[in-house]
């Protein structure tokens, strides 16, 4: 039986990861920086809090020596622009994995972002060089390319899974998927959107947590993974899609809002290298 650390497991991807792990044969150490009693159900694990601010020296021990740690943790989303993730979030995080890396973690499996591909449109693989505009994607690329090296001589597997766009229970407020079905709950009969013929890689959270999984405990993998549906939609069907799906009457106010101006019109993200990890197609329910 192998022991499966998970950081930032309180989050929202982390308390699918947590259910997902639940399938396994996995003994599971769940990381917040407080005991969530609340999310026990989604998995038996072991809970072990600190901040990774304050990260004790011992750290990877207080985990339990996994043969596996997920790493998830990160602080200040979801506002990609603030200069916090440069300059405040990164130091924090290669502190804190250059000690599980010093430590000898046989296995460390940490999410970055599509963001790291910067302005580039089309279908992204993983062999484009990372070009990042915004902060957030530019502290997740310079946090991978510090590592590396470290990994190397501590003869750590490294993989490193940049994570498109996911959609799901328990994001964030300010996301499209909370604030839309918080509006159907409401009764509202408007709903103000971009224009919403942008192009983006959307993925079910369930389904990621189950991808990422998968690919941190397969045997063999590339040190590089997207983790994206490989289709691309554009933000009117999947908000329409939604719509369906609730049966609910609400008019869809599309150009109420604005174009984000720190990404691509359109992208989306190659999907074969995951595709060979599961071996099989990966589920995109979210673009039919």
């Amino acid at each position: 039986m192998s022991r499966i650390a998970v950081t930032g497991a309180s989050g929202f991807l982390g308390r699918h990861i947590l259910a997902a792990l639940a399938s396994t044969d996995a003994e599971i150490v769940a990381h917040a920086r407080t005991p969530r009693s609340d999310l026990d159900a989604a998995a038996p694990c072991r809970w072990c809090c600190f901040d990774l601010a304050s990260a004790p020296d011992d750290a990877f021990v207080r985990l339990g020596c996994p043969d596996i740690v997920i790493h998830l943790a990160w602080q200040g989303l979801p506002n990609h622009m603030s200069e916090h993730h440069f300059n405040v979030e990164l130091p924090v995080q290669y502190r804190f994995l250059r000690g599980l890396l010093e430590s000898g973690v046989p296995r460390l499996v940490i999410t970055g972002t599509c963001l790291e591909y910067g302005m580039q449109s089309g279908c992204l693989h993983e062999d484009l060089p990372a070009r990042p505009t915004n902060p957030y994607g530019r502290a997740k690329d310079t946090l991978r390319k510090t590592l590396i090296r470290l990994a190397t001589e501590t003869q750590c597997e490294m993989r490193w899974l940049r994570v498109f766009y996911l959609y799901g229970p328990g994001q964030s407020e300010s996301s499209l998927y909370t604030t839309f079905h918080a509006a159907v709950a409401r009764g509202d009969r408007r709903f103000d959107l971009s224009p919403g013929d942008q192009i983006r890689d959307y993925l079910q959270v369930e389904d990621a947590a189950e991808a990422i999984v998968q690919v941190a405990r397969a045997p063999d993998t590339p040190d590089l993974v997207n983790v994206c549906s490989g289709a691309p939609t554009t933000v009117r069907a999947l908000v329409e899609r939604w719509r369906a799906e609730l049966g609910a009457d609400i008019e869809l106010n599309f150009g109420a809002r604005d174009y984000p101006r720190h990404e691509p019109f359109a992208f989306w993200g190659d999907n074969s290298r995951l595709r060979r990890i599961l071996g099989h197609s990966a589920r995109a329910r979210s673009v039919g």
